[in-house]
């Protein structure tokens, strides 16, 4: 493997959301990353479809049955020989199964053991069920998003369960790795997503703390209460996204829109009583060419302009191609690694396993005997694509 993580392996108990994220950045990077997919996951023939679980990309696939003794046994077996391991279950579900912390560190105390949770291992909610849009609403990050005519808009999932979630496991699993080098002793690491959805507003506290910043949505210099920083559409139904906020770049907006002469667009931008006349001048010009014209025109300027594109048109972009932010090897379009490195750069990115395409092989380099292999089939314990019987 390339990158920067060579070296490491790393087993992650299969989940949903954040923790496929996470083991999809640490494989990127290099990581074995080891996926203990369900046994009842496995398939005969293999669904077709898994390849494109793009979250699951990059790794090796083992399918175990956790609720039988000598499936615990086996992912045990791999935490003794692994750097580091995370799984997704609520609260105290690791330990019930036999596969918590402390069994884990009896056979490594090295381990890094990352655990992803929405609320966390304690508080009044830890045991409560969640989603991505109910951690982002308490944490304080989804009420500042959207605009002044409507409620709070749900980002997606990639505040909460991706930025707030899985890569900040990730980046609490290489720091608890570097640690470990030290000290050589693992550690636990509780990753909750609504602590990490909070650090996500440090900039906003402070602007709030020194009167810059509004609990009313769409009134503040990034929510779309500024009319030079959000989006307008164009003749075509399509939208451009200005974000001329620096004097410069507003002069350079100003410019390429031919109208550095209109009052509207003088001294005094700054002013949020000026806003509304400025947002009306700028969606009657916007609304007067097409994105792909606004797009030309802006091209190569520091007016901050560009066209808002769509998953399907993101990778056709001049610039995406350049720097080859998106891979269409495997057939369809997913991503890259991110972000690069010049004497350890990632590797040809890989493809989702089927769930249990690798069990004979992980088992096998664990150490397992032919024959232990198969009574673990036999046993229902484990299983895999084409599993002997």
């Amino acid at each position: 493997m390339a990158g920067p993580l060579a070296g490491v392996t790393v087993l992650e108990i299969a989940g949903i959301g954040p923790g496929p994220f996470c083991g999809m950045m640490l494989a990127d990077m290099g990581a074995r990353v080891i996926r203990v997919d369900r046994a009842d996951a496995v398939t005969e023939p293999p669904d077709p479809r898994a390849r494109h679980e793009i979250l699951n990309r990059g790794r090796q696939s083992i399918a175990v049955d956790l609720k039988h003794p000598e499936g615990v046994a086996t992912v045990l077996r791999l935490a003794e020989t692994a750097d580091a391991m995370f799984e997704g279950f609520r609260p105290g579900v690791a330990e019930r199964l036999g596969i918590g912390p402390k069994d884990c560190h009896a056979r490594n105390p090295a381990l890094v053991y990352g655990r992803m949770t929405g609320w966390g291992q304690d508080g009044p909610y830890a045991q409560q069920a969640g989603h991505d849009i109910t951690y982002l609403a308490v944490a304080g990050a989804l009420h500042p998003i959207g605009r002044d005519s409507g409620g709070p808009v749900p980002p997606l999932n990639v505040v909460g369960d991706f930025g707030g979630g899985g890569m900040l496991l990730a980046f609490g699993i290489v720091c608890a790795l570097l640690e470990a080098r030290t000290s050589g002793k693992g550690q636990v690491i509780d990753a909750a997503i609504v602590d990490g959805a909070a650090v996500l507003t440090a900039m906003m506290h402070g602007m709030l703390a020194d009167g810059r910043w509004s609990t009313r949505r769409g009134e503040n210099l990034l929510d779309s209460g500024c009319p030079y920083y959000d989006v307008y559409r164009c003749a075509d139904g399509e939208y451009v996204a200005v974000g001329a906020l620096e004097d410069k770049f507003f002069a350079e907006l100003v410019d390429g829109l031919g109208v550095s002469d209109d009052p509207v667009f003088g001294p005094g931008r700054t002013d949020p009583s000026r806003w509304p006349a400025i947002r009306r001048r700028l969606t009657e010009i916007f609304a007067s060419d097409t994105r792909q014209e606004w797009a030309a025109r802006f091209g190569s300027g520091d007016a901050c302009v560009a066209p808002v594109l769509s998953l399907t048109e993101a990778s056709g972009d001049v610039h995406n191609q350049r720097r080859v932010v998106f891979d269409e090897t495997p057939g369809f379009v997913q991503p890259n690694p991110a972000p690069r490195f010049d004497r350890t750069p990632a590797g040809q990115v890989g493809v989702a396993p089927y769930p249990g395409e690798h069990t004979t092989a992980v088992l096998a380099a664990a150490g397992y005997a032919d024959a232990d292999i198969e009574r673990l089939e036999r046993l229902g314990a484990v299983r895999g694509v084409g599993a002997r019987r």
